[in-house]
This record gives C-alpha cells, structure tokens and sequence, in this order.
C-alpha cells in the first residue's frame, strides 16, 4: 500500500512546503460509496505526519483529518422531512445531509491563519446511535494540513461545488461498481445495518450505487488525480 501512495504523499508534502504559512493546505478526496476514500484519507494523513515527524519531531503534527460523515441529517431531522419514510431509507443520499453547515466548516478552515486563529471543529457520526455527534474532531491552528473526505466534496451542485472551489486538491477514487457492491454488501451486515449479507447487498443496490452513480455523473471539474480502486485493495493512478 505504501508503495501505491507514495506518488501522491510526495506531492501533498510538496505542495505543503509551497503552501504559505498564513495558509492551511486543503485536500478533497471524493468517490462513491465502497470506493476506499476513507482508507486513502486515513494513510495519507498518517503518512504526511509520520514523515513531518521525522523531519521535526518536537512539532505538533501537521496533517488532520475531517470526513463529511457528521453532517448527516439527524434521524430527528429525517423524520420532520416532508416525506420521512423515503428520507430514512434513502439516509447517505446528497439531500440527507447538511450542505450548507459543510461549506461553513470549509470557509472557516480556509480563512488566513494568524495568532488569533481559533480552534475548529466538526461534528463525526456515531454508528451506535446512529447520529452525528458534535465536536468529533478538532483541527488545531497547527493543522496546516486538512484533508477532508466524502461522499459529495466534489459534487457539482450548490453547495458543495463552492466548497470544491475552496481546495487546493482535488482527488476521486474510482471503482467499478461491481466490487463496491461487494464490499458494501460486507460492511452494512458487520455494522449491523442488515442482518445478512443478502440484505447489504439490496441497500448497497437500492440506495448506496445509486448514490454513487450521480456523484460520478456529477463529478466536479478540475480533479487533479483519479486513484483506482482495485479489487485486491491496492489502488493504482490514471
């Protein structure tokens, strides 16, 4: 895996040195549901600050990462949409978020840094409740790296597409539809979604790939990498 990434951690560290230091360094990774954008998210970071420690080791990290997972409606907000039962079963689809509560976040990270800059936070979402819980993560003035990951980052529709426009880089994980399906499949019945296998594999179908067909379709312009999930888990550049 390293080995794979280690083309796209070189040009995040390099665009970090690049990066002036009033500014943060905003990195987007988008792709369908199943696609790995997590995971890539997750070793990106890990590797930007294992490599900044190496480099100064008495620093605090620079890399942080925010997923766009805490703004999704509450149930409580589902329930009070105009059609509730569609609302819950669609949940993950572009409108069972918060848009607009996303763009904020990003305008604050997106401000110039100086000694008075604030601490941010953004809400996470707890899979036992099932909510989204505030405060999740918090990105120090320190964090000069932020790398935010979801669904919808780079969709091409209001407002997200402003929140696009606000990254620095812009990178989609692409998968065949096929071994998303498999894997979603896998992941509802471990989280405890569905009971079965069968069962993940009708959400992964009813919602989630339908989800994942207008993000594609949707696809901003301007993505600056498109890193291929494979089956094997390795991820390969186009």
């Amino acid at each position: 895996m390293e080995e794979q990434l280690s083309r796209l951690i070189d040009k995040a560290w390099n665009r970090y040195l690049q990066t002036p230091p009033d500014q943060r360094l905003l990195i987007a990774i988008g792709g369908i549901p199943g696609s790995g954008k997590t995971t890539l998210a997750l070793s990106l970071v890990t590797a930007l600050n294992a490599r900044a420690a190496t480099l100064e080791p008495t620093s605090p990290p620079p890399a942080a990462y925010v997923p766009m997972d805490g703004y999704h409606l509450t149930r409580a907000q589902l329930s009070a949409l105009p059609d509730p039962v569609t609302a819950h079963a669609r949940r993950g689809a572009e409108f069972t978020f918060d848009a607009a509560s996303f763009l904020a976040l990003v305008a604050a990270l997106r401000q110039p840094l100086t000694p008075s800059t604030p601490v941010i936070t953004a809400p996470s979402f707890d899979h036992a409740i099932k909510d989204p819980v505030a405060d999740g993560y918090i990105i120090q003035p320190s964090h000069r790296i932020v790398v935010v990951e979801g669904l919808y980052v780079l969709l091409d529709k209001t407002p997200w597409r402003e929140a696009s426009e606000m990254m620095d880089e812009k990178w989609f994980v692409e998968v065949d539809f096929a071994v998303a399906r498999r894997r979603l499949a896998k992941r509802h019945m471990l989280a405890g979604i569905v009971n079965s296998e069968a069962e993940g594999d009708r959400r992964a179908r009813e919602n989630d790939l339908v989800n994942g067909r207008m993000i594609v379709e949707g696809l901003v312009q301007g993505v600056d990498e498109v890193v291929v999930s494979r089956e094997d888990g390795k991820w390969v550049h186009e």
